[in-house]
């Protein structure tokens, strides 16, 4: 998605509608191990492209808003699972704008479920239209760091996203207090170094 930059709800509907994807996430009480903490189960999802992202895509004028747009998309690509889902303007945690090379708004949304109802989503999956086509499968983002400093955040982080994706999931788990900020940073900055 090249340098982009960070714009309110307001700023970014003044550029178009773009495109609304969504971090869904719960509580997971598990340990890897019997020992790391899991914290919470977070959802990202291998694309057709082979790049990590967010489920969610392109709002069409006829959805009539965001919301609904991405409402629909995440039906076409979560399948049958999703139809609890129902994400609205407060769920909106911020939008990214690139211009280059054509303009690109992101508009991003978090929703948090209960464990079961993750795992419902999860197991439905791979009913949806889109399964194997747009989207290969749903994975979970380790949000622990092993005492190797590198397993885990560190090394997911170290994959290749899709557009701003991996921008959003650190702003995400840091906004949302899914993972400490310091051991966000520090997971972020190994990644960076190449572990």
């Amino acid at each position: 998605m090249g340098e982009s930059r960070i714009l309110s709800r307001a700023e970014a509907l003044q550029l178009g509608p773009g495109w609304s994807h969504a971090l869904i996430c719960a509580p997971c009480p598990g340990r890897l191990f019997g020992r790391v903490p899991l914290r919470h189960a977070v959802l990202m999802q291998m694309r057709f492209d082979g790049r990590l992202g967010f489920p969610g895509g392109f709002v069409d004028p006829q959805d009539g808003s965001l919301e609904a747009g991405l409402n629909r998309e995440l039906r076409e690509e979560l399948g049958p699972g999703a139809a609890p889902l129902s994400l609205a303007e407060g769920d909106h945690l911020g939008a990214r704008c690139a211009e280059m090379p054509q303009r690109l708004v992101a508009h991003f949304y978090a929703k948090r479920l209960s464990l079961e109802q993750l795992q419902a989503l999860e197991d439905e999956a791979t009913k949806a239209k889109d399964h194997g086509l747009e989207v290969l499968g749903l994975v979970r983002v380790p949000l622990y760091t092993l005492r190797d400093g590198a397993g885990g955040l560190p090394t997911f982080l170290s994959n290749s996203f899709a557009g701003c994706a991996r921008e959003q999931l650190l702003q995400a788990l840091g906004t949302l207090g899914l993972v400490p900020e310091a051991e966000l940073r520090r997971a972020d900055a190994a990644s960076l170094k190449g572990l």
